[in-house]
């Protein structure tokens, strides 16, 4: 039912934004379709302000993206907080890398710096950076910038996050961060990791001579941020619709091509989409549901999609300090009721494939072990029969339709999914039909994404889909599902796993993998860590994630695609979008 009150409120606030001059008509027809309020009612706030204050248009160039679903907007641009806390683009967009992974072509490309170099023993890595980098306050970027942000990294437990990369597992690696000139900048590690190259690359440098004077990073909402990004400067800032414009400093004579960009919100995936169809968003990252038929169609000239299955792979979590998920025949059995063939094809539409027992996603071709796909074929493949036997053989009797452990608790869970994320939203409720076969009550539970994040990353659940973490080989996905370095304890944030997996082998594994950069050595390694995840089953894989990613061209162009796969199109967490920045043009 609509709250009348609710909504005649929300009006009364358009009209006044609208008779004020705040909005355009365009603002205005999003912020609506956003907060899902009918023509009707746009007519009836329209009717009540003067035409030629409704008619007022920005000059300002700026594109509308669609990237995360938030009912409402909280201003905070800080740098040391994961993405997912934290508006898009403070990670690349305000703040900058040294360098850039590009998943799509697997180049590694200078960015504030312009060259790196390993010392001989691999224990040491330099970075030069750029000349004539400044912040967008006027202030000049140097080596002191990139030495304070590791050094204000180590000193303050919480902010761990500043980068892409699985960065708070590798600050107790690092021995020391110098800066023995302006432009160079020295990192010495305690021993030999080779993947420090993204994890230390990839990280987003924060000026010193701003965040000196903060006490406590991790409480710092960073309201009026300073940056040496291609947009820094924050516009107009409404609970539903804010914008985001260049930097007046900005490095790259001439970029960006554009202004900036403005973001609606969009509570739900279905409300951006909406949005997305009707051609508001000029970049979105999106699922969008028979993509060719419902968006392509409309405008087969302009609106372009492109989903390659390179994510890191989408996973049932189960929380394994929790009896009897501790048990991996329980895992395996869980694994073995899924119907990954059919989630593929009614929740994803087919944009991706089942797993494989390696958990690999299709980013990592040269190191797939054939054989470790084949031998764990079994678990990752729907055997009710075979699932069944496995948790009647861990004890886990039957009580009419569902099991119950050994103390006598029966096997029903809350399985968590964020509202709106409708191809989750479909896998799980697939899952939980899929388990009813084996004796185990999943009720789907949907939360907004605050409180999905906030639960999953202290470990507070028993049952959640996720994601998993990416990179340049696949080390951070085997570190961040089993590795113990990811570890912390129930109740404390972790940014990855989630469900407190480790194994000694892993850690091993990792170690021998990271210890060289003979790329053969390091496949080899990566070989016994697909071995090591396929015995252990730390995570139930689902699906290769698919990279979200669609444009309309009719006002803004240079986008990548299948066509021009010059980097990835997703809007979501990857320095590379900052490439991607670099190349929109106004049409």
């Amino acid at each position: 039912m609509v709250d009348r009150d609710s909504n005649q409120e929300v009006l009364d606030q358009v009209r006044k934004l609208i008779s004020e001059k705040k909005i355009d008509r365009r603002k205005l027809m999003q912020t609506m379709a956003a907060m899902g309020l009918s023509a009707g009612a746009l007519g009836t706030a329209m009717t009540k302000i003067a035409p030629s204050a409704s008619a007022q248009s920005s000059d300002l160039k700026l594109v509308t993206v669609s990237q995360e679903q938030q009912a409402t907007w909280i201003k905070n641009f800080n740098p040391f907080l994961p993405e997912n806390n934290v508006r898009w683009p403070t990670h690349a967009g305000i703040y900058e890398p040294l360098i850039i992974y590009n998943e799509i072509t697997g180049e590694t490309h200078p960015w504030l710096a312009t060259e790196y170099a390993w010392g001989t023993d691999n224990k040491s890595l330099t970075f030069t950076l750029q000349d004539g980098v400044k912040w967008s306050d006027g202030e000049a970027f140097d080596s002191a910038d990139v030495k304070f942000t590791w050094d204000y990294m180590i000193a303050n437990e919480g902010a761990r996050a500043a980068g892409t990369g699985a960065a708070g597992n590798a600050i107790p690696n690092i021995a020391s961060v110098e800066a023995p000139d302006a432009k160079t900048v020295v990192f010495k590690f305690k021993e030999v990791f080779t993947p420090n190259l993204w994890d230390v690359g990839e990280i987003h440098i924060a000026p010193e001579h701003i965040w000196s004077k903060i006490a406590d990073p991790t409480k710092e909402t960073n309201e009026t941020p300073v940056g040496t990004g291609p947009f820094t400067e924050i516009g107009e800032f409404q609970p539903q619709y804010w914008e985001i414009h260049k930097n007046p400093n900005y490095w790259q004579a001439g970029l960006p091509a554009f202004d900036g960009f403005r973001f609606p919100s969009y509570p739900t995936n279905d409300a951006a989409n909406l949005a997305t169809l009707n051609g508001e968003n000029d970049w979105a990252g999106n699922f969008i549901p028979d993509v060719d038929k419902t968006f392509v169609a409309k405008d087969p000239d302009h609106n372009v999609w492109w989903f390659p299955p390179i994510g890191a792979t989408v996973h049932l979590y189960v929380q394994t300090t929790v009896k009897p998920f501790d048990d991996v025949n329980v895992r395996k059995a869980i694994s073995m009721a899924i119907d990954r063939a059919q989630i593929v094809k009614v929740a994803m539409y087919d944009y991706t494939r089942p797993s494989d027992a390696t958990g690999l996603s299709d980013a990592y071709p040269k190191w797939l072990d054939q054989t470790v796909v084949d031998s764990g074929k079994a678990w990752v493949t729907r055997d009710v029969a075979a699932a069944n036997k496995l948790l009647d053989d861990a004890g886990l009797k039957k009580d009419g339709d569902t099991r119950t452990t050994a103390d006598g608790k029966k096997m029903e869970y809350e399985l968590l999914v964020v509202t709106g994320w409708s191809d989750w939203v479909s896998s799980v409720q697939i899952i939980s039909q899929n388990l009813k076969e084996i004796g185990i009550k999943a009720t789907v539970t949907p939360m907004d994404f605050a409180a999905w994040i906030d639960k999953v990353q202290k470990g507070d659940f028993n049952m959640s889909i996720g994601w998993a973490s990416g990179g340049a080989t696949p080390l951070n996905f085997y570190r961040g599902v089993m590795g113990s370095a990811t570890i912390h304890p129930v109740g404390e944030v972790s940014n990855e796993n989630w469900h407190r997996f480790s194994s000694p082998d892993a850690d091993a594994a990792l170690k021998e993998l990271a210890a060289t950069s003979v790329e053969a050595d390091q496949i080899a390694a990566g070989k016994k860590l697909q071995k090591i995840y396929s015995d252990n089953a730390p995570g139930i894989p689902l699906f290769p994630g698919p990279e979200w990613g669609e444009f309309v061209s009719t006002r803004f162009t240079g986008f990548p695609s299948k066509d021009d796969a010059y980097g990835q199109l997703p809007t979501w967490e990857n320095p590379a979008r900052l490439r991607v920045m670099a190349k929109i043009t106004p049409v």
